[in-house]
């Protein structure tokens, strides 16, 4: 099978329910944190490449696909969440990569993992989802919800006390400059510099990707 095909045809499935580290071994870097240990063991080497370092070449719209993919597979989103979100970033003025990784760090879930009470994007969705977050003191249950500048994100009253969100508090992640954090409220001060967002994804492929 083409490599860029194969890339293809294991990413594009809309939720993807195989191991993790396969995703993280096909792009070939972590993708999920807890995959960092075993990609220093054996990520240079992608699925059904035993023995072997050597990853196989691609065209460019292979490598363009392919960080696609892995930004998508990063934020935890569907092709069609994906595009749309894409295609608000290339109606918006400016940089359209740049602000396209902006839409993507102001999407609620995103927030609610940069903040630390998940130690996961799919764990902050689930919160979402299950109304566990609310926003100004209301609570928000869309995951996708794209959040303004100086609002107020918190865990609600009910779900304070549960144990997943004590030990991620206890073992808190490296708060970005662009929020602050009180216990189980955090606030989004500003919109990130493109130097505080994430410097793995390169958005200039991805915006030649779907300008093809």
């Amino acid at each position: 099978m083409d490599h860029d095909n194969q890339l293809g045809d294991e990413f594009n499935m809309s939720r993807y329910t195989g191991p993790k580290r396969r995703l993280s071994r096909r792009i070939g870097m972590a993708l999920f944190a807890k995959d960092e240990k075993s990609m220093e063991r054996k990520g240079a080497i992608a699925p059904g490449q035993k023995g072997t370092k050597v990853r196989p070449r691609f065209s460019d719209y292979g490598i363009q696909l392919k960080e696609k993919q892995k930004a998508r597979r990063m934020f935890g989103l569907t092709e069609k969440q994906f595009r749309n979100t894409f295609d608000d970033a290339a109606k918006t003025k400016g940089a359209t990569g740049e602000t396209f990784l902006t839409l993507l760090e102001s999407r609620l879930d995103n927030l609610v993992y940069r903040l630390g009470f998940t130690k996961s994007r799919a764990e902050a969705r689930q919160i979402v989802n299950h109304g566990h977050v609310t926003v100004d003191g209301k609570k928000v249950s869309i995951p996708s919800y794209r959040m303004r500048t100086n609002s107020v994100i918190a865990i609600s009253a009910k779900f304070v006390d549960n144990t997943q969100v004590k030990k991620n508090l206890a073992d808190p992640a490296t708060l970005p400059e662009w929020l602050e954090r009180k216990a189980t409220v955090g606030k989004f001060l500003r919109v990130p510099t493109r130097d505080e967002m994430e410097l793995s994804i390169n958005e200039q492929l991805i915006v030649e990707f779907y300008s093809r």
